[in-house]
């Protein structure tokens, strides 16, 4: 992403200082490190998503599952 794009064609572009760039790679480094990051890269989405869409009732809301196949309502 590049943060210095400008809609004025006249207005000069500042560049990030070096420095200013190693802080912020040496930040995202240690919020990467997190365990908390660490946790939530295990995690897969399609584990996520199956346990979304696939319920192990095999209904998305079981009151209204029960409902439609008994005919009553719930």
């Amino acid at each position: 992403m590049d943060l210095s794009f400008t809609f004025d064609r006249n207005a000069c572009v500042t560049p990030i200082e070096p420095d200013l760039a190693v802080l912020l790679v040496g930040i995202a480094a240690c919020q990467a490190a997190s365990p908390t990051a660490r946790v939530q890269a295990g995690m897969t989405q399609t584990a996520i998503a199956r346990a979304l869409l696939a319920p192990r009732d095999g209904a998305f809301n079981t009151a209204a599952s029960r409902a439609v196949t008994t005919g009553k309502d719930a």
